[in-house]
């Protein structure tokens, strides 16, 4: 079963409001400027496009997110698969418990174009929209909804979706991917906070696992 590794970077956080936006774009907005750090749980659908007339294949995870701006997170999968992303500001940190190896690369321009970077690098629209072109969408399952189309050729999102509630919350991320990958996440039980722990997002490569760079 194929796993989305790329998917694993999306990054999802959340910010709540105590009176409706008018659009998407100002949810977002609302977002960028004030969501610090918090935490989320999260259910994942990836729809795999269809081959040789096969129907398309579905595949089903969950898992809990934290966050911290900027550029700092904890994206873990407990179902099906135990796997765990970690940004630390300087390091991206992917742990397969399964394949009982570590994958460690640069952060730096890695998450440029990405979910990551749409939720938890940038701090103002200005300069999210150095990086993608954002348009409102059709309201739709009562959400509010944003499309951010990465600038950039190279990397393999091509288009993304953000959902907001009409009280401003975070609620679903939709990423269309270069080999026509579709992942739906939804967010529940999202916690706010100013900051979070010294130490949130240190990863240690468990001992006798593998550890590739890239």
């Amino acid at each position: 079963m194929q796993r989305c590794k790329h998917l694993l970077l999306a990054a999802l956080c959340a910010t709540a409001s105590t009176f409706a936006w008018a659009d998407g774009l100002s949810s977002l907005e609302a977002f960028v400027r004030s969501a610090k750090a918090g935490s989320a749980q999260f259910t994942q659908t990836v729809t795999s496009p269809a081959r040789s007339g096969q129907a398309p294949r579905v595949q089903n995870s969950s898992g809990s997110f934290t966050f911290q701006r900027p550029g700092q997170f904890k994206f873990v999968y407990t179902h099906p698969f135990a796997q765990t992303i970690v940004a630390d500001g300087q390091t991206l940190w992917l742990y397969d418990e399964d394949l009982e190896q570590v994958t460690r690369r640069k952060q730096g321009d890695a998450l440029v174009g990405t979910p990551a970077a749409l939720l938890t690098s940038v701090q103002d629209m200005a300069a999210l929209r150095k990086d993608f072109t954002l348009s409102n969408q059709p309201d739709a399952d009562g959400l509010q909804w944003v499309q951010a189309e990465p600038k950039s050729a190279q990397g393999q999102i091509q288009q993304l979706r953000v959902g907001f509630t009409t009280e401003g919350t975070l609620a679903a991320l939709e990423i269309l991917d270069s080999f026509g990958q579709r992942s739906l996440l939804r967010f529940e039980q999202v916690q706010l906070q100013p900051q979070l722990p010294a130490g949130s997002f240190k990863f240690q490569p468990p001992a006798g696992v593998d550890v590739l760079d890239q």
